[in-house]
C-alpha cells in the first residue's frame, strides 16, 4: 500500500462494494472515491447516491472473478489509486484482496482474510442462543472494540433476526471476555488495518466465534454506534489510513434499528412512512418498496432493507419505539398464495 502524508488526504481509494454512507463520509473527509459493484447486488435506491460521490463507479460481474481482477487492475492503474479496501462480504472478498495485494495496494494479504474466516471446531449452538455483534477498528495491528452490539429476535420457536440494539446490556466480566476472545482471532490472523464484524455466541461455558468478517458491520450498526456513543466508525475507517488510532466513547444512551415485520407477497399500498420519518426520536428510516414490489418475509436477508432506527434511555424504552413505528407503518400485501 503507498505510503500517504497526513497532510496530504487525496488519498485515492478503490472501494470494493461500500455502501454510500461510507462512500459519501470518504468523500467529505477529501479522499478520492472510486467505487466497484456488481449490479446485481446493488440496490436500486442506492446506486445513484454511490455514484454521486464517487469519482466513478464501476459495474462488473463479481461472479466473473478474472474480470472483476482486471477491474480492479485497470482501475488502480489508470487512476493511481494507494489502496483497495474491500467493503462488502461473499465469495468476491479474497479474489479483490489477493488482486490487490499483488498490485501492493492491500493493507492485509488475502490469507489474512482466509484466517479471519476460518470456522472454529464444530460447536452445536442452539437457536435460542443469545448472540452479539462485536465491531472493532484495527490500525497499524492494534484491535480497538469499538462496541458490542445485541441481536433483537421473534422468540421462540424460531428466534428470526428482527433487529438490533446498542450496546448490548452486558455485564462488565461479560463485556472483557467477548473482547478479548475477538481481540485473540484478529491478532492470529495477522489482521492489520481495517473494521471487523464479529457474531458471538454467548453458550453457558463462554462465548463462541461465529463468523468474523472484514467490513462494517452491516443493517445500520454503524449509525446505532454514532447515536449511542457519538462516534462515528465510518469515518474512523478513513481517518485510520493516515495512522489515526480510534478513540472511543462511552455510550451516553441506548439505539436500537428494528427491521418492519410484514409478512410474504406483493405489496399493494401502504402509509405511515411521513409520520415516522418525522419522529423526534427516530434517526433514520427505510422502505424501499413501492406498489406492485414483492416483500420478502421476516427472517429473509432481503427483509433488512426496510427499518426504522431509534434512540432512548433504555433497551425497553427503545423497544417500544420500535413497535410503535411499526404500528404506524400500514401495508396491504397480497398474500403470496393468493
Amino acid at each position: 500500500m503507498r505510503a500517504q502524508s497526513p497532510r496530504n488526504p487525496r488519498f485515492r481509494l478503490l472501494l470494493v462494494m461500500p455502501g454510500h454512507q461510507l462512500a459519501r463520509k470518504g468523500a467529505e473527509l477529501g479522499f478520492r472515491i472510486w467505487s466497484i459493484w456488481d449490479p446485481s447486488r446493488l440496490d436500486a435506491d442506492f446506486a445513484p447516491r454511490v455514484e454521486e460521490v464517487s469519482e466513478e463507479l464501476l459495474l462488473t460481474d463479481f461472479s466473473d472473478e478474472i474480470a472483476l481482477c482486471d477491474a480492479i487492475a485497470r482501475t488502480a492503474r489508470r487512476h493511481r489509486i494507494d489502496a483497495v479496501l474491500p467493503c462488502g462480504q461473499g465469495s468476491s472478498v479474497l479474489p479483490v484482496t489477493r488482486a490487490a495485494w499483488q498490485l501492493g495496494l492491500s493493507p492485509n494479504p488475502a490469507v489474512v482474510y482466509e484466517r479471519l474466516q476460518a470456522r472454529e471446531a464444530d460447536d452445536e449452538v442452539p437457536r435460542e442462543t443469545p448472540r452479539v455483534s462485536v465491531e472493532t477498528l484495527t490500525v497499524d495491528g492494534i484491535h480497538t472494540v469499538v462496541g458490542i452490539t445485541a441481536q433483537r429476535t421473534t422468540g421462540p420457536p424460531h428466534f428470526l433476526v428482527t433487529g438490533y440494539l446498542h450496546p448490548a446490556p452486558l455485564t462488565d466480566d461479560e463485556r472483557t471476555i467477548i473482547e478479548q476472545a475477538v481481540k485473540e482471532r484478529l491478532t492470529t490472523s495477522g489482521y492489520r488495518f481495517g473494521p471487523a464484524h464479529t457474531q458471538v455466541a454467548l453458550l453457558p461455558h463462554g462465548p463462541w466465534i461465529v463468523s468474523c468478517q472484514a467490513h462494517l458491520g452491516a443493517d445500520r450498526i454503524p449509525l446505532l454506534i454514532e447515536i449511542s456513543r457519538g462516534y462515528d466508525l465510518e469515518s474512523a475507517v478513513f481517518t485510520g489510513l493516515l495512522g489515526a488510532r480510534p478513540v472511543v466513547p462511552n455510550a451516553v444512551r441506548y439505539a436500537e434499528v428494528g427491521f418492519f415485520l410484514l409478512p410474504e407477497g406483493r405489496l399493494e399500498t401502504f402509509t405511515g412512512t411521513e409520520d415516522i420519518a418525522v419522529t423526534p426520536w427516530v434517526h433514520g428510516a427505510r422502505f424501499p418498496y413501492t406498489a406492485g414490489d414483492w416483500v420478502a418475509p421476516v427472517g429473509d436477508p432481503r427483509a433488512r432493507r426496510a427499518y426504522v432506527v431509534v434512540e432512548g434511555e433504555t433497551p425497553q424504552i427503545t423497544g417500544e419505539r420500535v413497535a410503535k413505528a411499526r404500528r404506524d407503518l400500514v401495508a396491504a400485501i397480497r398474500p403470496a398464495t393468493a
